[in-house]
């Protein structure tokens, strides 16, 4: 009697490409509509679609590649079923006994029938017997899948011929999608092949993962909307400064600069709100400035303006006398304007960062030449208080035309022969030049506001100026980030002193101050 032969089982191949490639969906990011505006698309809006683009990007792609993973293991599920049933196949053909002979297999239709019963297919599994090429063994009517009924898959499964491998194939037909393997079957002594077919509905297996990313993609949706909504609120939220931003823009105009954004928290937006805000502080204190400025300085050019007009109407061109004092006083009036011009033009530069420019400078040597040039002022007796025998860094030039400016106000508030004092000293790191007289001093009152623009204290009324000089003098301090101080009372004169900050100077000397007091005939 012979033995009944199987073909060997390989490793698991396939004649087949894996159904399956990955979706693909339209990321394209261009707003839906045939074209819209660019300034209806808020900023709002541009990071909502940004934060859904790339929630949607992630929700696809960990979908998709979860997806095929899960197809893959499903089918390498399918195929290891398989490769187990031609495993228990192979067993029974080599070591099986023919329950009806109690011996060994005669007949390949016979051993594909035995194999048959033995097999309880899963739900989605079915199988068929064939031989000689035709249908004859079909698997009991409780087994939902039916390959038998499928004339497609049955047409293919008659070409196969007993030299056939066993592979494991995937097909497609009108009716459904199979993974199935068939396992020609002879025995010596039978001129009969037969075949086993053991198939899985692979739609049916994939059915339930359908289903679950169904249910994936509607949560996903659910996802998308919930956070759109969030996302609309909170970017609503952190952009409300940016509204008020330009809500407060809209409101300022050139005579208004009081509006200012509320500020609330401390991220990134609110630090920009209050940088914003002292922005709107610094332009309303300089508008301010300036247009007080500018009424300080039309009051102050109107007077000799008037005046000029006045004398020009009612001159008598013929009498020469006339003419002549009216010449000298149209030229007296000219020189005013030309010096209060050159004032408003050094307070105008002051803001520039080059307005002063620091140099090495002996601070001794420079006491000494102001005092010098400070001589022809009047007829005063000029001294020195002390002198700083030291290199720092300062602009010598401004710092000479604070302390003439300095010298002559205290030339028009001192009388003749009263003393007039230079000094300058150095110590915990500051620099201080001053200018002190014996004339009537500044009271209290005054002192508050005399380094303001066009402001003039009691003692000032009748005494020729613009009320510029003392603002130029703190205007050339803070230049070198430092301050004027007065000290005074009112009929014992009064110091300003120029308190700088002492930056030393290359190749200077020790600092030494001079504390005796020096005459200068």
């Amino acid at each position: 009697m012979g033995r009944a032969t199987a073909s060997p089982v390989p490793e698991a191949e396939r004649d087949a490409p894996r159904a399956g490639a990955g979706a693909s969906g339209d990321r394209s990011g261009r707003p839906s509509g045939s074209r819209v505006r660019r300034s209806r698309v808020t900023v709002r809006m541009r990071i909502l679609a940004a934060v859904l683009a790339l929630a949607a990007f992630g929700l696809l792609l960990a979908g998709s590649i979860a997806y095929l993973l899960l197809r893959e293991r499903v089918d390498a599920r399918i195929d290891d079923s398989l490769g187990r049933g031609v495993k228990e196949f192979r067993a029974l053909a080599a070591n099986g006994v023919d329950p009806q002979t109690g011996g060994a297999f005669t007949t390949a239709s016979d051993l594909v029938y035995t194999a048959m019963q033995r097999t309880v297919p899963a739900s989605t599994s079915g199988m068929v017997g064939l031989v000689s090429g035709r249908v004859r063994w079909t698997a009991p009517s409780s087994v939902l899948v039916r390959p038998e009924l499928d004339p497609d898959l049955v047409a293919r499964l008659e070409r196969v011929r007993a030299q056939d491998p066993v592979l494991i194939h995937q097909v497609t037909t009108r009716r459904n999608d199979y993974r199935y393997v068939a396992v020609p079957v002879t025995v010596v002594g039978d001129r009969a092949p037969a075949v086993l077919v053991l198939a899985y509905d692979r739609r049916a297996e994939h059915e339930e993962l359908t289903s679950t990313y169904q249910t994936y993609a509607l949560v996903a949706l659910g996802s998308l909307v919930l956070i759109g909504v969030v996302g609309w609120i909170v970017a609503g939220r952190l952009l409300a400064p940016v509204r008020l931003l330009g809500a407060t823009a809209l409101r300022i105009t050139d005579s208004d600069l009081s509006d200012r954004i509320p500020v609330s928290g401390h991220d990134d937006l609110s630090d920009l709100t209050r940088t914003v805000n002292a922005m709107l502080d610094r332009l309303e204190t300089a508008f301010a400035s300036q247009r007080h400025l500018m009424d300080d300085a039309g009051h102050e050019l109107r007077t000799p303006l008037t005046i000029l007009r006045g004398h020009l109407e009612l001159l008598d061109a013929a009498d020469a006398v006339e003419v002549a004092a009216t010449r000298a006083l149209a030229l007296d009036e000219v020189d005013r304007m030309h010096r209060l011009v050159d004032d408003l033009v050094t307070l105008a530069t002051a803001e520039r960062p080059d307005f002063a420019r620091p140099a090495p400078v002996d601070v001794g040597r420079l006491t000494d030449d102001v005092l010098d040039k400070a001589r022809t002022l009047g007829p005063r007796r000029w001294t020195v208080d002390a002198r700083a025998d030291v290199w720092v860094q300062l602009d010598p030039q401004r710092v000479t035309q604070a302390l003439l400016q300095l010298a002559a106000n205290a030339v028009k508030f001192s009388a003749e022969g009263t003393t007039i004092a230079f000094g300058s000293a150095v110590a915990s790191g500051r620099v201080r030049l001053w200018v002190r007289d014996e004339g009537q001093g500044v009271s209290a009152q005054d002192a508050k506001r005399i380094f303001e623009r066009f402001a003039r204290g009691n003692a000032e009324r009748g005494v020729e100026g613009s009320g510029l000089g003392l603002p130029i003098v703190a205007a050339i301090a803070e230049a070198h980030g430092g301050t004027v101080a007065l000290d005074s009372q009112p009929g014992r004169g009064a110091t300003f002193t120029l308190d700088l900050p002492e930056r030393a100077a290359p190749g200077g000397v020790e600092n030494r101050s001079l504390d005796q007091s020096e005459e200068v005939p």
